[in-house]
């Protein structure tokens, strides 16, 4: 089985080459839905959530990701203690979906990982392929697209490694600064050339 590992700045073009590549065949897990089954209600991570950052990240009993966001996002250290608590339950959740996979004979499996590099799992993949995009142009999607405000938009971004960062961990860096279109059959390229038929 090939695991590729797929990652990419925010707004930089992510979700379209982790669709191309599901239509093409592979099977793709997502690390930001594990990232939310891993803090439901009720949850080891939640708990320890609540133990770390106090009971304002929570309402009724359900994690409030914009509070969590405000606290972390211009905080290293708070950042890092997130981290540290949740992505050891997604890598273990991630690693039973690997497992599960394997037992139902899927040949090409991608996880999606925003924080490929920031958690140090690029050597864990048989290929790592990163989309890249100026950093203006993700700015301006997050604010166009996502409605998000200026600063908040930027400490997303600055908070994340660099495109030089990812690149230097990747096999594969695919433009995300044209069209969708454009994405897409960089994709295909991809697929055609690396992933065994």
């Amino acid at each position: 089985m090939l695991r590729i590992g797929l990652t990419g700045g925010i707004a930089a073009g992510k979700s379209v080459v982790a669709e191309r590549l599901g239509e093409l065949g592979a099977c793709i897990v997502d690390h930001d839905q594990l990232s939310r089954r891993v803090v439901e209600p009720g949850s080891a991570a939640l708990i320890e959530i609540i133990r770390a950052f106090g009971d304002r990240v929570v309402v009724g009993g359900i994690l409030d990701r914009e509070a969590l966001a405000g606290l972390v996002f211009g905080d290293a250290r708070a950042r890092k203690r997130l981290n540290g608590i949740v992505h050891p339950y997604i890598e273990a959740m991630a690693s039973a979906k690997d497992r599960q996979l394997r037992a139902e004979g899927h040949t090409v499996v991608v996880h999606d990982i925003p924080l490929l590099v920031e958690t140090g799992q690029g050597s864990a993949f048989g290929l790592v392929v990163t989309v890249a995009a100026p950093e203006e142009l993700r700015l301006k999607r997050l604010m166009e697209n996502r409605g998000m405000r200026h600063d908040p938009a930027q400490a997303r971004i600055d908070s994340q490694a660099s495109d030089a960062e990812r690149a230097a961990v990747a096999d594969q860096v695919l433009d995300g600064s044209g069209t969708r279109e454009n994405l897409r059959a960089q994709v295909d390229e991809f697929w055609e050339t690396h992933v065994p038929h």
